[in-house]
């Protein structure tokens, strides 16, 4: 039996043992995730009672109705000086269960993730999109964070984020941050963005890409001048300027080609790499920036020339994965074998390794 199960006790024991998620199933005991890793605790298995209690003592009232509506709900929580929680409420066999991520008070700056240091250059831009890409759990949310918070200390504008829900709670710097909620402060996404505009913005962030009208109205955002940061599910740049095509009509796709090839200003793809050495992972990023050439390769769809171009490792502002690998095997935060079982492309990495490459630098000092 597992009554007396205290949700918010073992959320603070998740945040002191370095927890990133924590899963709630019934039948089972709770599980972390940490370092990439799901971990069974050894607690008792929970009851569906345990998991209703759960929710009756963290859900906002507001919700509670919906919650016994719907299939999937997503909220906030926060445990005053220990972190704030995004919980996801879905079923599985007709049971409850819960999915719940951290989200630290403290938003690490890029140095403090070990993000290269090219990044700070990408958020200077006035106007235009910048991408952050990755996997589910890769630290999209948290270099979002930082770049916004990099803005916010460093420099003097308005940042409107539109969210689902709210993550990272920015703290007014030298920029006003004002932070609206998706069915709570705004309808939808492209609700969010059409009224934000009115709203004296000079840089947008935008929760997530998830359809063809929130792109449109970012794209829109973007040729109006405001930057815009938001995020999407795909690997590499290419993958991401695909994505967004294809989300329109055949018809419209070479239109909508140019409107990006205009408007993006940089993609960076991130995934985590996991040290068995230092018990830690580290992040591996692919930055493109949009030069005339790369605008160019846009247009013409010209896939296989944007991938070259990036993995030339000469310029200064473009990062191949594999030369993000490299830098992280050069400065001995992961092995070669780790940088290799994580690579797109081992047989480039490893020429590389070899010193075939002689123009590979490290980004990472």
């Amino acid at each position: 039996m597992s009554e007396g199960f205290n949700i918010e006790q073992f959320l603070k024991d998740s945040a002191l043992n370095r927890a990133s998620d924590e899963h709630l199933i019934v039948g089972y005991p709770p599980f972390l995730r940490r370092n990439g890793f799901i971990l069974k605790t050894s607690l008792p298995a929970l009851t569906k009672g345990d998991i209703d209690n759960a929710i009756l003592e963290i859900a906002p009232t507001s919700i509670r109705d919906a919650i016994l509506t719907r299939m999937d709900v997503d909220f906030m929580y926060e445990i005053k000086g220990v972190s704030r929680y995004r919980i996801n409420y879905n079923r599985q066999l007709s049971m409850p269960a819960l999915a719940i991520r951290n989200i630290p008070y403290q938003i690490p700056t890029l140095k403090e993730l070990q993000l290269p240091g090219l990044l700070e250059s990408i958020v200077q831009h006035k106007n235009g999109i910048v991408l952050v890409t990755g996997p589910t759990g890769c630290g999209k949310s948290t270099t979002i964070a930082s770049l916004i918070n990099q803005i916010n200390m460093t420099q003097t504008k308005h940042i409107v984020t539109i969210e689902d829900p709210v993550e990272y709670v920015f703290h007014n710097e030298k920029s006003i941050v004002s932070q609206r909620q998706v069915g709570v402060d705004t309808a939808t996404f492209s609700d969010g963005i059409k009224y934000a505009l009115r709203q004296d913005p000079d840089v947008l962030f935008i929760g997530e890409i998830r359809d063809k009208e929130t792109m449109s109205a970012a794209l829109k955002a973007a040729e109006t001048g405001h930057l815009v940061l938001t995020t999407l599910h795909t690997n590499d740049a290419v993958q991401t300027i695909n994505r967004i095509v294809n989300m329109f009509e055949e018809s419209n796709r070479q239109i909508v080609r140019k409107q990006l090839a205009e408007t993006l200003r940089a993609t960076i793809a991130q995934r985590l790499i996991y040290s068995e050495k230092n018990k830690k992972r580290y992040p591996a990023c692919e930055v493109m920036v949009v030069t005339s050439t790369i605008k160019d390769y846009i247009i013409k769809d010209n896939s296989d020339e944007i991938y070259s171009l990036i993995s030339d490792n000469t310029l200064e502002d473009m990062l191949s994965m594999n030369s993000s690998l490299y830098s992280l095997v050069d400065n001995e935060y992961i092995s070669e074998e780790e940088a290799l079982a994580n690579s797109n492309d081992e047989h480039e990495l490893e020429k590389i390794f070899r010193g075939v490459y002689q123009g590979t630098k490290s980004y990472y000092e």
